[in-house]
């Protein structure tokens, strides 16, 4: 199949299954924003994030080996299930010898027993996922993507709007979709048939391991680049605050959304492709439209900030559009950041994906201890977006080595200013503020068009070539 056609191919099942589940973030903002306060809102992220740090630390990221030896067909897929299940099964048993600590921690401790069910249903949906995929069962994963996220729209509202659980309710809406899943999965892809302990190998763990335990630091550094902000901006600025600046975070995220559908679909050519001809034309031309579409996304997103905030969220969070133009660049960047991370993926080096983020993680602390006390959560969006800047730049230059990517600096320089000029003129309110952007992002659009057609010129050609061989 035509390298091109295979990626899309893939991203659009991947779209049908991430989507949904992704938009569903948006659906329930009108629900839960109108339900919790700010500072209940505030909670509820700051246990979600802290959930999101001990995942990798609980599943001892076995999850990142999953995909990447399951897709590759000299190692047996019995072998890698099992091992993964036995491995998720020892960083579980290590979590409940730590819930006396974890027990004394003030903003945990009355969300215990959610923490642990969450942490034991994340885990195992996101290892049943991954070897779904590596099993190339893209169809049964996109239908996942939909039945949980019509799953998780009805428990919240049951369990806010009925029940009135209130924080505790919409936790217990994301625990009950993933339990579901987890059982879909299992008994549609014969998930279950995969563990058998007689298939464990030693060398094969080992290996999986070694691959597996350096993403481990390296997701911590990425939660910290991503994460500790919220943190600090409750500590030096309030829970209130904090509740207005999470829900900022919300618009960032619809770039979030397409850039991870398309990763997902990635990560598969993007193993397949290693040590193919033209690999290092074939990762430009993708990154090249990757970066195309995710500024015009961007663009688009700072322009409507106001209207979208608006429209989604209750009147006493309306001061978070504020934050976006900022964390959209933010985001922008992190997004590129990822893309160079299937490079590690298909070199199998952990150890500079872990370098990288902990220059990114020390880089976003350091700035968020002098910003924040001084600009407030604007200050910390800087440090965001500064410390994904600092994490890129260095992923550019150390995977030249091993796939040379021309990742067009000058296009990037040039769409980040113009970004960074809609950024001041919105924020400072210039009279006629709504043209000035309107035109800025239509020139982004046009800086942008050339990769596009590149990209859809190779598809089409893919897509021809098909039909030839079918006539």
């Amino acid at each position: 199949m035509n390298r091109y056609r295979f990626l899309f191919s893939n991203t659009v099942l991947f779209f049908i299954s991430s989507f949904s589940s992704k938009f569903l973030v948006f659906l329930l903002m009108p629900i839960y924003t109108a339900v919790l306060t700010p500072a209940e809102n505030s909670d509820v992220s700051l246990m979600m994030q802290t959930a999101n740090l001990l995942i990798p630390l609980v599943s001892l990221g076995i999850s990142n080996s999953i995909i990447r030896f399951g897709l590759d067909d000299k190692y047996s897929k019995r072998t890698v299930f099992t091992t993964g299940v036995f491995t998720l099964g020892a960083g579980y048993l290590i979590l409940i010898a730590l819930f006396p600590l974890l027990n004394r921690v003030e903003f945990i401790h009355k969300y215990i027993w959610m923490l642990y069910l969450y942490l034991l249903m994340s885990c195992s949906r996101t290892l049943v996922q991954q070897f779904v995929r590596a099993k190339t069962y893209t169809k049964l994963y996109a239908f996942d993507g939909i039945l949980a996220t019509v799953n998780t729209l009805i428990l919240v509202c049951v369990f806010l709007l009925k029940f009135h659980w209130g924080a505790m309710g919409y936790i217990a809406a994301i625990i009950g979709a993933d339990f579901l899943s987890v059982i879909f999965l299992s008994v549609i892809s014969s998930a279950w048939r995969y563990f058998d302990i007689s298939k464990l190998n030693k060398a094969v763990a080992k290996e999986m391991l070694s691959y597996c335990l350096p993403l481990i630091p390296a997701s911590i550094a990425w939660w910290i680049t991503n994460v500790s902000d919220r943190y600090l901006v409750a500590y030096f600025c309030g829970d209130t605050v904090n509740g207005i600046y999470d829900i900022s975070y919300k618009l960032p995220s619809i770039i979030n959304v397409f850039a991870t559908i398309f990763l997902e679909a990635w990560q598969i050519s993007a193993v397949k492709e290693s040590g193919e001809k033209h690999t290092s034309r074939f990762f430009t031309n993708v990154f090249k439209a990757y970066q195309s579409i995710v500024f015009i996304g961007g663009a688009g997103i700072i322009l409507l900030a106001k209207p979208l905030i608006a429209l989604l969220a209750d009147d006493a969070y309306f001061e978070a559009w504020t934050f976006v133009p900022v964390l959209i660049m933010a985001t922008i960047f992190a997004c590129f950041s990822t893309f160079m991370t299937s490079i590690y993926m298909v070199e199998k080096r952990g150890g500079l994906n872990l370098a990288t983020m902990t220059a990114g993680a020390v880089t976003n602390i350091v700035l968020n201890l002098l910003l924040i006390p001084k600009l407030g959560a604007q200050g910390a969006a800087l440090a965001t977006f500064a410390s994904y800047v600092v994490v890129f730049g260095l992923r550019a230059i150390n995977t030249r080595k091993f796939i040379n990517i021309n990742i067009s600096p000058l296009h990037m320089l040039l769409n980040t200013g113009l970004m960074g000029a809609m950024t001041v003129i919105m924020l400072k309110n210039i009279q006629h503020w709504a043209v000035y952007c309107v035109i800025i992002t239509l020139i982004i659009i046009i800086l942008s068009v050339r990769p596009l057609l590149i990209f859809a010129k190779q598809l089409l050609k893919g897509l021809m070539n098909r039909k030839r061989g079918k006539a």
